[in-house]
């Protein structure tokens, strides 16, 4: 496991880059069922830590809120609202772990560099999600609300982990195993039967051991170490590396306009993580 947050949050940030490009071979199975298996999947990642299952109930609640609440209320959102605005929408999760890390975590100041920052970012990752055309539509509302409460669940779960008694990151994978079963669950109720392929499911392990597994555990391990603001404007990198991983597939382009989102998200990711004791040195030396 990297110890070093930011590095920890690079992990995690690469390997939610990929969801969008190992998706795209399961885009023909329902939803819950991908998440359900995948999550499954992710929990015997820490087969070998099981004891460290064992958390309180209020910790496991925590960790069912985040891994299965935030998946729920997104693909709800996808339901009941275009998928370009929903999907903008739940990226405010990234500033509200910004804005959100006074409240919730104690000692934690904002300063304008991080305010700018997380907005930066914000604006680039819309570029990058929307491409310009962005229609927001009354008869969405309620989609639109499901994607904003994604975005605020997986950003309070990603700041309480601050705040539980201390708890081993191997405890992910008993979430992960749970809100897995709660999405299959799910599958069964909403949607219908289905029989993947082998390439399916050869898609469905890459989705568990990286996106929708191993990059919750570093997540878990970036977030109870690391500073919050910092790790809210990285995450900003997570849509443009996505775009270029899909360009790198053959399954996207690169335009002018990702250009300049791409440029937004990184300045804005090294405004709000760059350490304010390295940028008053650079002021000395420059001096």
């Amino acid at each position: 496991m990297l110890r070093n947050p930011i590095h920890a949050a690079a992990g995690a940030i690469l390997l939610w880059a990929s969801l969008a490009t190992l998706g795209a071979l399961t885009k023909t199975l329902p939803p819950f069922f991908v998440v359900g298996v995948s999550l499954c999947i992710g929990s015997l990642l820490a087969l070998p830590r099981l004891k460290e299952w064992k958390v309180p109930a209020g910790t496991l609640a925590v960790g069912l809120y985040g891994l299965f609440g935030y998946h729920f209320l997104l693909f709800f959102a996808f339901r009941h609202a275009p998928a370009m605005e929903a999907n903008l929408l739940n990226y405010l999760w990234p500033l509200l772990i910004v804005l959100l890390a006074p409240l919730l975590v104690p000692g934690t100041m904002l300063t304008r560099r991080h305010i700018v920052g997380g907005l930066l970012g914000f604006v680039g990752a819309g570029l990058i999600v929307s491409g310009g055309r962005l229609a927001f539509d009354s008869a969405s509302a309620f989609g639109y609300g499901l994607a904003i409460a994604a975005a605020f669940v997986w950003s309070t779960y990603s700041l309480l982990t601050k705040r539980l008694p201390p708890f081993p990151t191997g405890a992910v994978g008993g979430f992960c195993l749970l809100s897995g079963l709660l999405s299959l669950a799910c599958h069964a109720l909403f949607e219908p039967a289905v029989a993947p392929s082998a390439g399916q499911w050869a898609s469905l392990v890459g989705l568990g051991v990286g996106p929708m597994g191993g990059a919750f555990f570093l997540w878990d391990r970036a977030m109870k170490d690391g500073d919050p603001r910092q790790i809210g404007a990285l995450s900003y990198t997570t849509p443009m590396l996505s775009t270029l991983l899909l360009v790198a597939s053959g399954e996207g382009r690169l335009t002018p306009l990702t250009g300049v989102a791409i440029c937004l998200i990184l300045g804005g990711a090294l405004l709000g993580t760059v350490d304010r004791r390295l940028l008053k040195t650079l002021r000395r030396h420059r001096a």
